[in-house]
């Protein structure tokens, strides 16, 4: 069982930075993917970036080239967010798909909110 915890979430004014974190209460290393997912009021959870354990990423169009998601070590998950928009605003939560368990594991969330 992994845990994982999420910070740095907050208000951020429109077209400023904001940089999530991600803690893992073990190390992760290999056969799995983590990734970084966001639910708007109202809307369904969607992904925003995910990276796999050879540091391939893949990000949605709507924050590619705004985004960046980074595997600093065994155990963190960071997102950098930069020219950040209202539409940005959702909580965000972190993802471990560990594929040799078969078992998908989140985070509680963080908001972030975006004033225009």
């Amino acid at each position: 069982q992994v845990q994982l915890v999420e910070s740095g979430g907050g208000l951020v004014q429109a077209g400023g930075s904001r940089r999530l974190s991600c803690t893992l209460s073990a190390s992760v290393f290999s056969f799995n993917t983590m990734g970084w997912y966001r639910q708007a009021p109202g809307k369904q959870r969607e992904l925003v970036a995910t990276i796999t354990d050879d540091g391939d990423t893949n990000y949605a169009d709507a924050v590619k080239d705004r985004f960046t998601i980074a595997r600093n070590n065994p155990k963190s998950l960071t997102l950098q967010m930069t020219a950040l928009k209202p539409d940005d605003t959702a909580v965000y939560y972190c993802n471990l798909d560990d594929r040799l368990s078969r078992t998908k594991y989140w985070g509680q969330g963080t908001q972030v909110t975006v004033s225009s």
